[in-house]
């Protein structure tokens, strides 16, 4: 089996090597510290799994999980972060990711994660299931604003929240100045924000930054 670390974290990533081998005699662990020596390593040798960090070099939050998701066809990717599920997991599963592991989770539950999303299945903590199913039923008690953004509009946030202005989150987004104006007012009429400030007051609460 070859299994394919994605974590900026020399420490972070020899204690998942270390969990891995502990669980395959016969496992291959390759590990990069960007998206690009990720895709660089995914071509060279596709591995059965990607475990893929939310904050790297040169990408974070759903970023960098939307440019592996193009490489990685058909490849399971499970996110490991230091962020809180309930700011990004609904998200990236709807992306297309196969899990969502928390990293303070990483040592109890990583090889069971793992062992889902090579099956196929998904894999997500059971508090965070549970808010899943609330979502689909429409149920879920006190759900936060951001759910409602779709996958642009979050993206969108991200980057306002990061500091960056129009033109610099057009440019990220492929996007024109006109249309990033479009999906902010979308997100402020979604939300109830009044301004950028609400906006990036809410993503530091909630975790939604780049915080790792």
């Amino acid at each position: 089996m070859q299994v394919l670390v994605v974590d900026d974290h020399p420490i972070m990533r020899v204690g998942v090597r270390q969990l891995i081998e502990a669980a395959w005699a016969d496992v291959q662990v390759e590990e990069a510290e960007t998206i690009e020596e990720a895709v660089h390593c995914f071509n060279a040798r596709p591995p059965n799994v990607v475990l893929l960090d939310l904050s790297l070099p040169d990408a974070t939050g759903v970023e960098g999980a939307a440019r592996m998701l193009r490489v990685a066809k058909g490849v399971p990717i499970l996110v490991l972060s230091m962020n809180p599920e309930s700011g990004y997991a609904a998200r990236l599963l709807q992306m297309g990711v196969a899990g969502y592991l928390p990293k303070d989770r990483a040592s109890q539950d990583l090889i069971t994660a793992i062992r889902r999303v090579l099956e196929g299945g998904r894999y997500v903590t059971a508090s965070m299931a549970d808010r899943l199913l609330a979502l689909l039923d429409g149920k879920a008690p006190g759900a936060l604003p951001h759910e409602a953004l779709s996958t642009q509009e979050y993206r969108v946030m991200q980057l306002i929240a990061a500091g960056q202005g129009a033109s610099d989150i057009a440019e990220a987004m492929h996007l024109s100045v006109k249309t990033v104006g479009s999906y902010r007012a979308r997100i402020l009429a979604k939300t109830g924000w009044k301004n950028n400030t609400e906006l990036t007051k809410y993503c530091v609460q909630h975790g939604l930054t780049d915080s790792e």
